[in-house]
């Protein structure tokens, strides 16, 4: 009488040792490691939403931004924040760094236009860089003299000889996502940009400043930080960034890709 009972109990072991087997099917070890590990990417501000959708289409890491100016970016990188790769929104903040950056794996990524933009719905007659220094325009946003597009815009109005009156009536931001919402909101009347920011602040594009007008192309390089962890996922996704895939991205954007 006991056989029977004994037998089951046997099937229902068995049964339960089978079902703690290898999949053969799931994910080695390894894969899921891989996955696991984490790039930090310091990055200019005005790269917010192109990076965000980046990293929608990359699988094969866990991607963490710090988007800022990329004057607070390099201090950070500077002080020894965690950080993988940094992208500049000029060569004055990557150059800044020094040897804290892999000389070999550094490049040119992007290219970005500097622009004079109101709001969408604006009325103001406001329809170039030389108005700015009329009764035409009483406030403008400008960013601060730590941030890239701060810096050429200094640059650019000091070569138009309007400097020291333009900045009299200017309020100064920490970042460009700063002077785009400040134009957004109806805060001033007008702001200096990129052209990107305009694109996905929603701003109407009024002027572009002259390319001539710069000593330097609006570059915004890219390079990994010598004390970065995690060298292969990081390398990895650095040579995705310059791929047809990422670049269509990018242009999306309104970014010119560097080639």
């Amino acid at each position: 009488m006991r056989k029977p009972l004994l037998v089951i109990i046997l099937g229902l072991m068995a049964l339960s040792i089978s079902s703690c087997g290898v999949d053969n099917n799931a994910p080695s070890n390894t894969d899921q490691s891989t996955y696991e590990k984490e790039v930090i990417i310091f990055a200019a501000a005005s790269m917010t939403e192109a990076l965000n959708e980046i990293a929608d289409q990359y699988k094969n890491a866990k991607l963490t931004f710090n988007f800022d100016s990329s004057g607070t970016l390099k201090t950070q990188i500077e002080e020894g924040a965690p950080s993988d790769i940094f992208i500049s929104a000029a060569k004055k903040q990557m150059d800044e760094l020094g040897d804290k950056i892999d000389v070999s794996n550094h490049v040119d990524l992007l290219e970005n236009e500097v622009v004079l933009a109101t709001r969408k719905d604006s009325t103001l007659d406001i329809n170039s860089f030389d108005d700015l220094n009329t009764e035409k325009v009483s406030t403008i946003a400008l960013g601060n003299a730590d941030v890239p597009v701060g810096q050429y815009s200094e640059e650019l109005l000091t070569k138009m000889g309007v400097w020291d009156e333009i900045k009299a009536k200017a309020t100064f931001a920490s970042n460009v996502k700063e002077v785009s919402s400040w134009i957004n909101e109806g805060a001033v009347e007008c702001g200096i940009i990129y052209a990107t920011d305009a694109n996905t602040a929603g701003l109407k594009v009024v002027d572009r400043a002259d390319p001539s007008m710069f000593e330097n192309r609006i570059l915004y390089p890219m390079g990994i930080v010598k004390d970065s962890e995690n060298k292969d996922e990081v390398k990895a996704f650095y040579d995705y960034l310059k791929t047809d895939e990422a670049s269509k991205v990018f242009e999306k954007y309104g970014f010119k890709v560097v080639k």
